[in-house]
C-alpha cells in the first residue's frame, strides 16, 4: 500500500487490538524517503504511547556462530519487557533471502534467518522494518508483514 495518514491510523488500530495479547505484528516500510519513514515511526510511537527500541544492526550481527541469535533474543526480550516498538533500520542487511547450503557459513546464515522468523512471530508488539530494497527479502519474511507500506 502507498503511504497515507490513514496508514498510521490502521497501524495504530492494529496495535490497540494487540494490547494484552500474545501475538503482535510486523510492518515493512520501504522506499527511498528515509526522513518520511522516520517521521511516521516517531508519530506511531508517540500516538501509541509505546517507546521506540531502535536496533543497531552493527552491534547485532556477529561473525561468531550463535552470537547473532543471542543478540536478537536479548533485543526482542528487552523490547517486550519495555512494551516498546521494535525498529529495524536498513533491515535488508539482516533479512535477506535464504540461500542454498554450499558451506557451513550458508547453513548458519539460514539458521539465523529461521530464528529471526520465529522471533518475529512470537513478539507480542509491533516490529517495524525499514529498507530501500524489500525485493531482496526472503519470501517467508514478506508473508509475515501485516503491512507493507511504500514511501515515495
Amino acid at each position: 500500500m502507498k503511504f497515507s495518514q490513514g496508514t498510521v491510523h490502521q497501524i495504530l488500530g492494529e496495535l490497540n487490538q494487540c494490547e494484552g495479547k500474545r501475538a503482535g505484528f510486523a510492518a515493512l516500510f520501504t522506499g527511498p524517503n528515509a526522513a518520511d519513514k522516520a517521521a511516521v515511526i516517531a508519530q506511531i510511537s508517540k500516538k501509541s504511547g509505546h517507546g521506540l527500541y531502535r536496533v543497531d544492526l552493527r552491534t547485532t550481527v556477529s561473525e561468531f556462530i550463535g552470537e547473532t541469535e543471542k543478540n536478537l533474543n536479548r533485543i526482542f526480550d528487552d523490547a517486550q519487557q519495555r512494551n516498546a516498538i521494535l525498529f529495524f533500520d536498513e533491515a535488508d542487511a539482516l533479512f535477506g533471502k535464504r540461500t542454498d547450503v554450499k558451506d557451513a557459513h550458508d547453513r548458519f546464515a539460514n539458521i539465523e534467518t529461521d530464528y529471526l522468523l520465529q522471533r518475529v512471530e512470537t513478539f507480542a508488539g509491533l516490529a517495524i522494518f525499514v529498507t530501500n530494497q524489500h525485493h531482496d527479502f526472503d519470501e517467508a519474511f514478506l508473508a509475515r508483514f501485516r503491512f507493507i507500506v511504500e514511501f515515495c
